[in-house]
């Protein structure tokens, strides 16, 4: 009897292990210029591409979500060009709720992007081309933030008049910040130390003239970086080598060159990278990467609804879920794991002006 009800347990125990790793949450950023209240929270089984909501946090334009490692913190943007700023919350992953610890301007407009670096908080300014740094307190909120300024130019006079600022993502080793310059056509390098950004001057990487690089992407073994251009349309592929950057490929993402490509994500299993076009045959162009050399190949373009903005990839690489700022839904497509290719479930949802998307686990992290 004692045997029986041990195998019993340890089946319930494994049930629930599983569906602890099937279901996840699904954190929303919007604009707020419509219907929408601010962040928004979801449950996402990502065995089954089912959902349900959550909860809903009141916030101005929170565009651009960023989530600790340790799962307990939430830092949000309020992209606007007057009282522009970042947000930190506490966040609940059980329940999928908010509580406001703090909120800092950033001293410019426009942000768009936020990253956490570890003892920093990265946000970038689009419209005044800068970058604002928060140091942290010990419980992740917020320090007041610092302002650099970039003063660039590109040959596109309608869209590269001055610095535009579109994000920043830490190196796969740790050791670098690089922030996208879509005005200026550069990257920028700067050095981390102990989760913090060294603000020294940057080393500039010039960009091909007129791409207007605006999100990146790193290779699965951390031995290259793609960029997706969003004036060009293209994605380019670097060499990455202890902070250095060698331009080894330029493929098209974009054939309709409609000058709105705007996210890119790796699957979690690094074979296929997928870039978001915006404006004209809005969709999710497909590639297939060679391990060794890096390279990409065309492999495939799936249709979205309008205005594919941000995107995210399950964890178990099963699901693609797409924000559809225009259509005011979150589609999800199911992904072949051989091909790359995605189906869309149907499963749609609806939130109004979705534009930023992030899975994250039910449980914090010890």
């Amino acid at each position: 009897m004692k045997r029986v009800l041990l195998s019993l347990s340890v089946i319930l125990s494994l049930i629930g292990c599983g569906k602890r790793t099937a279901e996840l949450n699904l954190l929303v950023g919007t604009y707020t210029d419509t219907e929408s209240k601010g962040i928004y929270s979801f449950r996402f089984n990502q065995n089954t591409g089912d959902n349900s909501p959550l909860s809903v946090t009141e916030i101005p334009n929170p565009s651009f979500l960023a989530v600790t490692p340790d799962n307990k913190i939430v830092y949000s943007v309020t992209e606007q060009q007057v009282d522009a700023a970042v947000s930190a919350f506490a966040y609940n992953p059980a329940d999928g709720t908010l509580k406001l610890l703090g909120k800092r301007p950033t001293y410019g407009s426009s942000p768009c992007h936020v990253t956490y670096v570890g003892k920093d908080v990265v946000a970038t300014n689009y419209s005044s081309g800068s970058l604002t740094i928060f140091p942290l307190e010990g419980d992740g909120n917020l320090k007041d933030g610092s302002l650099i300024e970039f003063f660039e130019i590109g040959p596109d006079s309608l869209r590269q008049e001055g610095s535009h600022i579109h994000s920043s993502q830490v190196s796969p080793d740790g050791k670098f910040l690089f922030v996208i310059d879509l005005g200026g056509d550069y990257i920028y390098r700067y050095p981390v130390e102990d989760g913090k950004v060294t603000t020294s001057e940057p080393v500039k990487i010039k960009v091909p003239a007129g791409e207007g690089p605006r999100h990146f992407d790193y290779s699965k073994d951390g031995h290259f970086m793609y960029v997706i251009t969003e004036l060009e349309g293209n994605v380019l592929v670097y060499e990455y080598n202890d902070g250095d950057l060698s331009l080894k490929q330029t493929i098209e993402a974009d054939p309709l060159h409609a000058r709105g490509s705007a996210d890119i994500h790796f699957s979690p299993d690094g074979k296929f990278l997928y870039g978001s076009n915006r404006l004209k045959g809005d969709g999710i162009a497909i590639f297939k990467q060679n391990s060794e050399t890096g390279l990409l190949e065309y492999a495939g373009y799936q249709e979205t609804g309008i205005h594919p903005r941000n995107f995210a990839v399950s964890p178990n690489g099963k699901f693609v879920i797409v924000a559809c700022r225009d259509s005011d839904v979150i589609q999800v497509f199911s992904r072949d794991p051989k091909t790359g290719l995605l189906n869309n479930t149907g499963k749609d949802i609806k939130v109004p002006h979705p534009v930023c998307v992030i899975l994250t686990p039910i449980i914090s992290a010890i």
